[in-house]
């Protein structure tokens, strides 16, 4: 059986891949690493992602791959370079950042028109751009307080905050809408009732991608 590590940074990541892997992957088994410090000392201490943050991100990766999994999957957008130090070091084995595949997939259905990248939380919008290729036109939107909403458990509150996000990003033309973190599939529907355009999201894109690289 496939073992995969799903590993999370944010509380409200953990349901939206879970969820997404019983709907899409049932047959793999799934292991839950949490660190939800990890977000909160990037958005507190104001470092960035130095060389403390990648040694964690190191331990945890390792910390996966000790179990014997076949694959890894990280949940929160907001730490590219310190996953990909981590995946360079094992080309063994597949370790994913959260966008890579919905990035892909946005481009390839945007066919050149611009894409609308919607995050809730502000350095994503730092580290996540740099993910796409050069020359797309990419237009990016935060849909303010949208995640303190969801961490208040409002859940119907997080997804209009998203929903008046997309629709900004519409207004500028964007043709493709990619929701940004783990957390944002919940608004997904709603966004794409709203706005019209198709909608893609880290989970399903993720999936989709790591079942072809640990089959």
């Amino acid at each position: 059986m496939t073992r995969i590590a799903l590993i999370h940074a944010l509380a409200h990541s953990v349901a939206p891949i879970n969820e997404a892997m019983a709907r899409d992957w049932p047959e793999a088994l799934r292991m839950n690493l949490l660190d939800d410090s990890l977000s909160a000392d990037l958005a507190r201490e104001g470092r960035g992602l130095d060389a403390a943050m990648h040694a964690r991100f190191e331990a945890l990766t390792a910390y996966a791959e000790s179990t014997g999994v076949q694959g890894i999957l990280f949940t929160c957008s907001a730490f590219g370079p310190c996953i990909e130090a981590a995946a360079a070091r094992r080309p063994h084995l597949p370790v994913l950042k959260p966008n890579e595949a919905m990035v892909d997939e946005a481009v390839a259905l945007a066919a050149g028109a611009p894409i609308g990248l919607l995050a809730t939380f502000g350095p994503t919008l730092q580290s996540m751009p740099p993910e796409f290729p050069a020359g797309v036109s990419l237009h990016t939107a935060l849909a303010g307080g949208a995640l303190d909403a969801l961490n208040a458990g409002d859940g119907a509150a997080h997804d209009a905050r998203a929903v008046e996000a997309a629709l900004a990003l519409k207004a500028q033309g964007c043709a493709v809408i990619a929701l940004a973190q783990f957390s944002l599939a919940r608004a997904a529907a709603a966004v794409q009732a709203a706005t019209g355009l198709p909608v893609l999201t880290t989970p399903d894109s993720a999936i989709r991608k790591l079942r072809r690289l640990a089959a």
